[in-house]
């Protein structure tokens, strides 16, 4: 018997069932977080770009430090609100990017985000496509309107793409051209983004010139509109009723305007102008204007007010403040030297061969050129050439170092493109530089003949031009170079030009010298020219508390200036003296007439090292208001350092003078940008007013000079003293051996009380009682003998106690 073997079951398999593993974040979570981060890194570059208009400047050397200065030193800090990291975005996307037109990015990256977050932005790719050619439109357009180079503002509104591409565009095709391509290009974007855009702009241009006159015409009549529709067109019927006839047009609805054979021409017929009801007057004078139709047209004359002329009194005479001093006489030119005798010119040989090796060392690196010509100047001969078309600028640029070694000369400069004139200029030292005489810049017709309130000539450009500038205009400087490169000449120079045309009832000036001997020389001038404290010994400041009293004094007499300006109603200076001296204004009620003040400060560093904030924030403040009062200042420094030059200084200074500097940081601490460092010294200096920047060379006055200028001065009839500042003591240190009870100890009081309770002095208790210093323990030993609590030191005793109760304490602490 055949028995089938029972099939075992199977055994079943224990299948492991996986667990799904749960991510960290899900997918909705993730791109909700990401979605939040693009947005907010949107506001932050916002945040960072705007900051950028206001502090860009002001922080161009943290861009020049080390990346491990950049990120590892918490001491450096951005003024711009994105910080450190804000400012280098900032650099990065909008000068070296697109310019203003970066704000294109912010758009986006908004967009983008609030795409990922599940907000509906309407077409996205066609967003992005619009915002890109917005953004490369006006990039190239703010690079055309702001064409400016490295050596200009620290923002470049076009960026450095938008400077590329303009400048090649305008290489190809023109100025003209390339206005009209702009122009084109912005209209195509405009018509295809905005429907209503291309309605509006076809009407303007379809618009029936019958059609404006009739709608012009329109000014009370009554208007009906009948629609109708003849075999499948459509007509709009205007019928515009008057008193007298009906006019009729048709228009049809491809905008042609069809006549009938038996009207008149469009030329034949008259439109109808309506006027307002003739009004008559002895102010309005009526002509009639007949026309063929007898219609008259009356045009009324318009009226012109009389102004007044704010003339004065006739009984009074104007007020002259120089009457004081009537007979005081200006410096001649006799005291100055005309140095400018056998001065060396530069010679044709020298010109051409610059020439040949500047041309041979461009054709090394394969760079053409079509054109180049000189302009000499009395120390620098600037070399102007035009790049073949496609030659890149910044390769030019690159090449600095190669044709100064060419050349063999030291100070090579290149300028990549001159503004406004379509050229590169490589600035190259003469062989015989010239000397630039103080005397033939005050012998100029241009400074001979100058209306400027502050009239100050500095020297002579490349082109040889007398260069002058307004000191209100400025209004204060900031002056920056190595020792020995012609600052203190510089300085000379500007007082001297002063001098020349400032007579002593108009300019006074406030001399602070640290050094001692650089502004001394002007110390005869005390009864005709300076300003200074009541109680100042020295006409010229050197002590530091004497400084830190002047300047919180000139804070007050800037805003003493600014209540008698309130009380005239006038809004600077200028204004007031003129009320002033046309007697609309009443020294009876405290009006004077006020001269204006040039506070000019030598070796900057060395104040800011020994008082720091207390000389910054005077002088900050004195730089933010007091131009409307007529008071300016004038700081020289030999370090250009951030912690001297700091962005407070920087802000409120615009106007800076670099002459020969040791480093590329330093010139860009002082000028926001390089070439400073690239000058030749004895007098050569950049000048920066805003975004212009203008390569000088400073005349030359010597100290015999100067000495015959203030000598010639001084032995005139002067004032009785010198003008007088507003006295200032708040902040005086006591002399040796003296407490100043003013600034007591804040544990003054309690250390009295202790000292009387006990009825001990001692420094050692005190030390105890208060857990503090010996040094300051016996601080408040001296202030408490000052103060009459105790008596004085006897030796190792303990010192006497004056008071026997805290009564008296009491009444004595109350009453200091």
């Amino acid at each position: 018997m055949a028995f089938r073997a029972k099939k075992k079951p199977a055994k079943s398999k224990n299948k492991r069932i996986k667990k799904k593993r749960t991510p960290l974040i899900n997918r909705e979570k993730l791109y909700f977080l990401f979605g939040l981060f693009v947005f907010l890194a949107a506001a932050y570059l916002l945040i960072s770009f705007v900051s950028f208009l206001f502090y860009g400047a002001a922080d161009q050397s943290i861009m020049d430090s080390g990346w491990r200065e950049f990120l590892f030193n918490t001491e450096v800090n951005a003024q711009n609100k994105g910080m450190k990291l804000g400012a280098y975005l900032s650099e990065v996307i909008m000068n070296r990017g697109f310019g203003l037109a970066s704000f294109g990015f912010v758009y986006l990256m908004a967009i983008s985000g609030a795409r990922i977050l599940g907000r509906k932005t309407g077409n996205y790719l066609k967003s992005v496509w619009y915002s890109i050619i917005c953004l490369i439109w006006f990039s190239v357009a703010l690079g055309l309107f702001f064409n400016k180079t490295d050596a200009g503002s620290a923002i470049y509104w076009g960026g450095h793409y938008g400077f590329i591409l303009s400048n090649w565009l305008r290489s190809l095709i023109g100025i003209v051209g390339l206005v009209f391509l702009l122009f084109i290009s912005g209209l195509a974007i405009i018509v295809v983004r905005f429907d209503g855009a291309f309605n509006m702009l076809k009407g303007l241009l379809k618009r029936n010139p019958k059609e404006a006159g009739l709608e012009e015409t329109e000014q009370e009549d009554e208007v009906t509109t009948d629609v109708s529709e003849v075999e499948g067109e459509e007509s709009i019927t205007k019928i515009i009723e008057d008193d007298d006839d009906v006019v009729k047009a048709i228009f049809e609805s491809d905008d042609e305007v069809e006549l009938p054979q038996d009207e008149p021409k469009a030329e034949d017929e008259d439109i109808e102008i309506s006027h307002p009801k003739e009004e008559t007057g002895d102010d309005i004078e009526v002509i009639p204007i007949k026309k063929e139709d007898d219609l008259d047209l009356t045009v009324a004359r318009k009226l012109e007010e009389e102004e007044s002329d704010g003339t004065k009194p006739e009984e009074l005479e104007d007020y002259d403040p120089t009457l004081d001093l009537a007979s005081y006489k200006f410096p001649s030119l006799d005291q100055l030297e005309d140095h400018q005798f056998g001065n060396a010119e530069v010679k044709n040989e020298e010109l051409v061969a610059n020439k040949n090796k500047i041309v041979e060392t461009l054709r090394h690196y394969k760079i053409e050129i079509t054109k180049i010509r000189a302009t000499i100047g009395p120390t620098i001969t600037l070399y102007e050439i035009v790049p073949a078309p496609g030659v890149r600028i910044s390769k030019i640029k690159n090449l600095e170092d190669d044709i100064a070694l060419s050349l063999a000369a030291l100070g090579i400069r290149i300028i990549a493109p001159i503004p406004g004139r379509g050229t590169i200029g490589i600035e190259v030292p003469n062989q015989n530089p010239e000397t630039v005489s103080m005397h033939s810049i005050v012998r100029s017709k241009r400074f001979q003949e100058s209306k400027a309130e502050l009239p100050v000539a500095l020297g002579k450009t490349i082109s040889n031009e007398t260069f002058m500038f307004d000191l209100v205009k400025m209004p204060h400087i900031l002056v920056a170079g190595a020792t020995g490169q012609g600052k203190s000449v510089g300085i000379n120079v500007i007082i001297t030009s002063l001098l020349y045309k400032k007579h002593p009832s108009q300019l006074k000036f406030v001399f602070i010298d640290p050094k001692k001997v650089e502004l001394n020389i002007y110390s005869v001038l005390e009864k005709h020219y300076l300003a200074k404290l009541p109680d100042a010994e020295e006409p010229v400041i050197t002590d530091i508390q004497k400084v830190k009293n002047t300047l919180n004094s000139i804070n007050v007499e800037m805003d003493a200036r600014y209540d008698l300006l309130k009380a005239a109603q006038a809004r600077n200076i200028k204004e007031y003296n003129k009320k002033f001296i046309s007697r609309r204004l009443n020294p009876e009620k405290g009006h004077r007439f006020m001269p204006y003040i040039v506070v000019i400060i030598d070796e900057f560093a060395d104040l800011i090292m020994t008082a720091g904030k207390e000389i910054e924030l005077p002088i900050a403040r004195i730089a933010q208001l007091a131009r409307a009062v007529g008071i300016h200042m004038i700081i020289a420094t030999q370090r250009p350092s951030t912690n001297i030059i700091t962005g407070v200084i920087k802000a409120n200074f615009p106007a800076r003078i670099a002459f020969k500097v040791a480093s590329m940081i330093d010139s860009r601490t002082i000028l926001d940008s390089p070439g400073a460092n690239q000058l030749i010294g004895r007098g050569d200096m950049l000048i920066s007013q805003g975004s212009e920047m203008t390569r000088v060379q400073c005349a030359f006055v010597d100290t015999p000079e100067v000495e015959r200028i203030v000598e010639f001065i001084g032995d005139q009839r002067g004032y009785p003293t010198a003008f007088l500042l507003p006295e200032y003591a708040g902040d005086e240190e006591p002399g040796p051996g003296q407490v100043d009870l003013r600034n007591r100890d804040e544990l003054f009081d309690d250390a009295a009380r202790v000292v009387v309770m006990n009825q001990m002095g001692s420094t050692s208790m005190i030390q105890r009682k208060f857990s503090i210093g010996y040094n300051r323990a016996g601080r408040l030993m001296d202030q408490l003998e000052a103060a009459g609590i105790v008596g004085p030191s006897e030796g190792s005793k303990a010192r006497q106690v004056l008071l026997q109760d805290e009564y008296s304490l009491e009444q004595l602490l109350n009453s200091l």
